[in-house]
Formats: C-alpha cells, sequence, structure tokens
C-alpha cells in the first residue's frame, strides 16, 4: 500500500532572528491523525518550527503546505481564520484569558466563529467535562492549578475540531502527575476524533506519547539519540 498523502508539509525551512540562525532547511511530514513530537534543546529551533507550521509566522525561505495550500501564499486574513477553524494552539502557559471563566474561555473561538452563545457555552461544557475539569468552569485561570488550566487549554484548542493541533511544551510548566494528565487527556481526545497532533517538547517522557519523533539540533534536523 502507498503512504498516505501527508496533511502538513515543510520544505527546507529557513528563519532567523535578527542575526541569528533559527531554522536551517527544516523539512518534515505530518500525517492525518499522527502525533508527531519535535524534541531537542532548548535553543534548538523547535518553538520557531512550530510558529511557521502553524501560520504564525513566515519562514524567511522555503515553505510550508497544508491540504494542498501553501500557507506563504495566503493572506492574512485567509492565515487567521484557519488558524481559528482548523488549528488549534496550545503554549506552555496556556494563555487563557484571565479575566474570563474557563468556561467562557473554552466558548471564545466559537462566539468568534458565529455560534450563538447559549450553543458555544454548552459545547464548551462538554469540552471541559472531557478533559475532567466541567467543575471548574466558573473559576478564571487565576483561580485553577496548573494542571486544570491547562486542560482548560486544550479543550479551548479543540473546541471547534480542529484538523491540526500545535502544542508548544504543553506539560512545560507543569509537574509530573499532572504532565501526565494533560497528556492522556490530549491524546485520547486526538485518537478519538482522528487530530493531528505536533508536539514540541524537550522531555522525553512527553514525546513518548508520540507516534514518530523528529529532533531538532542549532535549528537543523539530528539524528534521534543526540542530545550535544
Amino acid at each position: 500500500m502507498s503512504e498516505p498523502v501527508p496533511l502538513l508539509t515543510a520544505s527546507g525551512l529557513i528563519k532567523a532572528h535578527g542575526r541569528t540562525p533559527a531554522l536551517r532547511g527544516v523539512s518534515l511530514a505530518l500525517r492525518a491523525g499522527e502525533i508527531l513530537a519535535v524534541t531537542g534543546p532548548s535553543g534548538s529551533g523547535k518553538s520557531t518550527l512550530l510558529h511557521c507550521l502553524a501560520g504564525i509566522v513566515r519562514p524567511d525561505e522555503g515553505s510550508v503546505t497544508y491540504d494542498g495550500r501553501r500557507l506563504e501564499e495566503l493572506p492574512e486574513k485567509r492565515l487567521s481564520e484557519l488558524r481559528r477553524t482548523e488549528f488549534g494552539v496550545v503554549f506552555q502557559f496556556g494563555q487563557l484569558i484571565p479575566e474570563l471563566t474557563a468556561l467562557d474561555n473554552v466558548a471564545l473561538p466559537l462566539l468568534l466563529a458565529g455560534t450563538d452563545r447559549a450553543r458555544a457555552r454548552s459545547l464548551a461544557g462538554e469540552w471541559l467535562e472531557r478533559f475532567g475539569v466541567r467543575g471548574q468552569g466558573d473559576l478564571r485561570p487565576g483561580g485553577m492549578s496548573g494542571g486544570q488550566a491547562q486542560r482548560a487549554a486544550l479543550a479551548r484548542a479543540l473546541v471547534t475540531g480542529p484538523r491540526v493541533v500545535f502544542a508548544d511544551e504543553p506539560t512545560g510548566a507543569l509537574d509530573s502527575l499532572a504532565a501526565e494528565q494533560v497528556m492522556t487527556c490530549l491524546v485520547r481526545t486526538a485518537r478519538e476524533s482522528g487530530t493531528s497532533v505536533l508536539l514540541v517538547t524537550h522531555d522525553a517522557q512527553v514525546a513518548a506519547y508520540a507516534d514518530r519523533e523528529v529532533r531538532l539540533r542549532d535549528g537543523a534536523p539530528a539524528p534521534l539519540g543526540v542530545t550535544a
């Protein structure tokens, strides 16, 4: 049988921050329903790669293709729509809006997409329940534990039914128990829905949840097992 066509590909990505190279010719492919871990030490270019793949920043050279469309050729309005509907993004500290309750944080992407408020809040409650934090729905992020807030952030990233979730060090600020709970929730939900996950992490235990691993070193692909 032939290999399935990748959902998201990067080809020869080069990106610099000022005079500092961040990516030096990175290529990879993410298949539909796959969980792919991007690993490497701090400063290896992991987050920059995720930002390019998610259309948050544009590479200096190379291309990112999602479902047959080259992201660098899309206008910013279309990129924003893509990030709102087909991509979900989770960062290390969740980045929930502190003034909103967990329920309203999760409902926000649906409201921005035009879902009526009652339906958006109902769906948000269902997603909080799936992640085991329905009881914290009326709390603001400051009143939640780190693990609870991160599970709410995952619910917000998945509530619109995205095809790809980009998770940038989603357990980096959590203790080992909370990290395990967050990853178990993420993997179970991704498997159930067929969602692809690009997981950036420096933690080998977190990377072990993935189907496959790509390692970066100094902005370029490195053989697995290379740590220096």
